[in-house]
């Protein structure tokens, strides 16, 4: 029960501290490895499947990995980069901080169903692949996105240094 419980909590505090950390993050410039970090860090937790309690079937596999890519899709349409200088910025927007929170409660919904008919180390297995297959697309998109803002400020950069020189 107390594991119930914290599985609950968790994710809640985790969710306010994602969106504390994303409004900061609005303040400084995005990189390559600020965007490709995320999911390989949390990569490593698919170590948890080792231990047969967290381990799911191929039903279960397929339906987290599709409800975590709609779920990024929804992420993907409402990630924004700006342009300031010459450095690429991730563009606040309220809408990020309301879509994390419904995208919380609508997980937690899920998991409140979820637990009354499978064991919580089989819903905690889902519920990282869940979240698993939501950063990864996500994620993909927004280096796809940055590359193409670079490459936008990158001839504008290289044609002021040229005409710099020139002086």
């Amino acid at each position: 029960m107390c594991l119930l419980i914290l599985s609950f909590i968790i994710p809640i505090i985790m969710a306010t501290l994602f969106i504390i950390w994303r409004i900061k993050a609005t303040e400084k410039p995005i990189t390559k490895r600020k965007i490709i970090l995320p999911p390989l860090m949390m990569s490593t937790g698919a170590f948890m499947y080792i231990f047969p309690v967290f381990r799911i079937g191929w039903q279960q596999i397929l339906e987290a990995l599709t409800i975590g890519f709609l779920f990024s899709i929804i992420l993907i349409l409402n990630t924004k980069f700006e342009i300031r200088g010459q450095k690429i910025y991730v563009k606040y927007t309220k809408a990020f901080g309301v879509i994390l929170i419904v995208l919380l409660i609508i997980r937690t919904i899920f998991k409140f169903y979820l637990t009354r008919t499978i064991d919580v180390g089989e819903t905690g297995g889902m519920f990282w692949m869940l979240a698993f297959g939501m950063i990864v697309p996500w994620r993909v998109a927004m280096y796809i996105q940055y590359n193409k803002m670079k490459n936008r400020i990158s001839p504008q950069f290289t044609m002021n240094s040229m005409n710099l020189k020139n002086r």
